[in-house]
């Protein structure tokens, strides 16, 4: 089983339709992001985006003529923005540094990962933009009800929801003086989870359950897994799947012995363009779990109830959804509906 990326265009046309005019942002505008107060005189000019999250948020708020730069990528871009983002400047697959960020003169650096831009940053702390002059805007999803000083991920306090995305969409709109795009992102980005969890919901599951398997720093090693409370377990709870992992943390590692043990319905392993771990290849997963004397008997494996998900869409962002859908036509097409 195997993810499509799902456009976000034809559902945001869908929604301009059916969300109210939105006021018109009042500046100077100040905003709590993840313990720091912002303020805006004006809408930024330009912006440089730390994660492939924060990248995807712009374009599909039609900010592309503002993004000066992107970094830190998992996945290709959706579809329907490809052409739009050949035309901006990519200044790192992964981390970039302080100095590519400051040199394209943003007048806001939008960030997906707390990690990048926090008090221990390894692009540069918050202060250091702050200090030349270049507000950081973090996305909610990363910091609120979570604690980044715990685990290597960070570790939440309660289960993430979609409306954290929401928030930063929002949010971002405001800053960016777009609040009905905003309000139309977020329309459709509801509607489009509401009917993956109804589909979900129509086929009374019973005793399922799953682990997502993000990546491993070798292959014969425990992987990273998704805990309890993030955007994984978020999808599972939506669509009635019981997660294997309890750990509190965004990725903890868990041993294959353990979760064979569990014995998941479902074993949903990340596709991603980085090659930072052998295991970021999917492909190199799914030989894995099939050769491995402990995995390979497993029964999720051995009835192919595998789903290849992208990565990007495992994170908290706005493929999020796109997870959700692809989880819930997956849930079908196993053929786990109630008889």
């Amino acid at each position: 089983m195997t993810s499509s990326r799902l456009p976000f265009a034809a559902a945001s046309l869908a929604a301009l339709t059916t969300v109210a005019a939105a006021e018109p942002t009042l500046y100077p505008l100040t905003l709590e992001n993840c313990g720091e107060t912002l303020t805006f005189e004006k809408a930024p000019a330009s912006t440089v985006a730390v994660g492939q999250a924060a990248t995807e948020v712009l374009y599909s708020l039609g900010l592309a003529d503002s993004v000066a730069g992107t970094s830190v990528w998992f996945n290709e871009i959706l579809p329907e923005f490809r052409d739009i983002n050949d035309r901006v400047e990519r200044l790192a697959d992964n981390d970039p540094s302080f100095e590519s960020v400051v040199a394209k003169k943003p007048e806001l650096v939008s960030v997906q990962f707390l990690w990048h831009v926090g008090p221990d940053g390894i692009v540069a702390t918050r202060t250091q933009f702050h200090d030349v002059g270049i507000p950081t805007y973090v996305l909610p999803a990363d910091c609120e009800k979570k604690d980044n000083t715990v685990g290597v991920d960070g570790t939440r306090s309660e289960l993430f929801s979609t409306e954290a995305i929401h928030q930063g969409v929002r949010e971002l709109a405001r800053i960016f003086d777009i609040r009905d795009r905003g309000e139309q992102l977020v329309a459709s980005l509801t509607e489009r989870e509401r009917k993956a969890v109804a589909a979900a919901s129509a086929l009374k599951l019973e005793d399922v359950s799953a682990v997502f398997w993000f990546s491993s720093a070798e292959m014969d090693i425990d992987p990273y897994v998704a805990g309890s409370k993030g955007a994984p377990a978020y999808m599972m709870d939506k669509l009635g799947i019981a997660n294997v992992v309890e750990s509190d943390e965004e990725w903890p590692v868990v041993g294959w012995e353990t979760i064979a043990r569990a014995n998941p319905t479902l074993i949903v392993v990340a596709r991603m363009d980085r090659r930072r771990f052998p295991a970021d290849d999917h492909e190199r997963k799914l030989e894995f779990l099939r050769t491995d004397p402990v995995t390979s008997q497993m029964d999720a494996v051995k009835n192919n109830r595998i789903v290849v998900m992208d990565a990007h869409a495992m994170d908290a962002t706005i493929r999020t959804v796109a997870g959700i859908e692809v989880l819930s036509k997956a849930l079908e097409d196993f053929g786990l509906a109630k008889k």
